[in-house]
């Protein structure tokens, strides 16, 4: 793989960062899952829509500038490193949208990519259930057809963006007394619908980064349904793929978060234990060996390949990848940190950052469960149990 950047592509580095240099603001949104933050937020993916950077890959005509995945590499590189927000509307961008674009009809395509691209309409992810969290396939929650319309009842559960977005997406049991994987469609609705009941899950800062979400007869229409009635674990699946390959967590993230480190360890270099520096030299070569492999990844998907299970071993490196430089940062500030969350912004920056990076081994599926992945799918190794 030519790692040589092209000069199309030094040229287009050089329009992001001077883009982003122009308008992202020196002083950072609050965070995006209370309110204010929330809409502050919202404002600031209209204004990347501004400038025709919502989602730089997808087509001109759904809101994009039909860029290639290693223009999109170089743009988020750039994205991270300029400290811009983080998307509020990551779960319609980097996950729904790629699964409309591979299974939505052309008329599903001009109604909800171009408004997620803008920023006009935020998404929110509505897969987990009371019993049916890492284990997608035992969802409840109905959606049975009345005429041109689903009637839904049920509840989901931790649904990010859900407090304050506009639209969802989840998986419904639309075949009576169907088990498992069958009878499972996936299916778009808009929150204001009347019998959806939101209630706000607050996280340990105190904020409603997730909501509970009640059903009582809610009335969808079919043609908000994505491929066919009972494919809608086939569309999960694609979707899932997306959430631990190349779109939500790209390395960009990954990098800023490294050079950060370095920063951090060389304030208290002089206190930091020596497995404190490994660690250090540890993240910055790990976050370096993800953006190789991502490269190319990138490349083998252009070239007409695809991603498989091969998601499962890149959701484990990046989610561990977090966790180890977070709780690497937490060290080198001491205990004391944690009593400065609200006096110190860079310190409330890496606690924040340490609280979520807990919880990247659990979810886009647990590493426990991609872990089984990865031994059966890509290790040929039997199933636990198998005969």
């Amino acid at each position: 793989m030519d790692l040589t950047y092209t000069p199309r592509q030094q040229a287009f580095r050089a329009e992001v960062r001077a883009w982003l240099k122009a308008h992202v603001a020196a002083e950072p949104l609050l965070t995006l899952e209370c309110e204010q933050g929330y809409h502050q937020h919202v404002a600031w993916e209209r204004q990347l829509a501004s400038g025709n950077w919502g989602m730089v890959t997808w087509p001109e005509a759904y809101g994009g500038r039909g860029l290639d995945l290693i223009e999109w590499l170089i743009f988020e590189e750039e994205y991270w490193s300029a400290g811009a927000p983080l998307r509020v509307n990551q779960n319609g961008i980097f996950l729904l949208g790629p699964t409309i674009m591979e299974y939505g009809t052309e008329e599903q395509k001009a109604r909800f990519l171009t408004p997620m691209a803008a920023g006009e309409v935020i998404w929110a992810q509505a897969w987990s259930e009371p019993g049916a969290g890492s284990d997608m396939a035992a969802i409840k929650t109905t959606a049975y057809r009345d005429g041109d319309h689903y009637v839904i009842n049920g509840q989901k559960t931790w649904s990010s963006r859900a407090s304050f977005a506009d639209w969802g997406f989840g998986l419904f049991r639309t075949e009576e007394g169907s088990q498992r994987h069958k009878g499972l469609s996936f299916i778009l609705f808009d929150l204001n619908t009347p019998g959806v009941t939101r209630r706000p899950i607050r996280q340990l800062h105190g904020h409603p980064g997730f909501a509970e979400l009640f059903f009582d007869d809610v009335r969808v229409p079919v043609d908000n349904r994505l491929s066919g009635e009972g494919d809608g674990w086939k569309v999960a699946m694609a979707t899932a793929g997306f959430e631990r390959g190349l779109m939500l967590r790209s390395p960009g993230r990954f990098q800023a978060t490294a050079r950060r480190l370095v920063e951090l360890f060389r304030q208290h270099e002089r206190d930091a234990s020596p497995a404190a520096r490994e660690a250090v030299a540890k993240a910055w070569m790990d976050t370096q060996a993800y953006a190789y492999n991502t490269y190319a990844v990138a490349a083998k998907i252009m070239a007409g390949g695809s991603i498989g299970a091969e998601a499962s071993l890149n959701k484990i490196f990046w989610s561990e990848l977090d966790r180890a430089m977070h709780r690497t940062a937490m060290q080198l500030l001491g205990a004391a940190a944690e009593l400065r969350h609200f006096a110190d912004g860079r310190v409330n920056d890496w606690l924040e950052g340490y609280m979520f990076s807990l919880s990247g081994p659990i979810y886009a599926g647990s590493n426990e469960i991609q872990r089984n992945i990865t031994a059966e799918r890509l290790l040929d190794m039997p199933r636990v149990g198998a005969g």
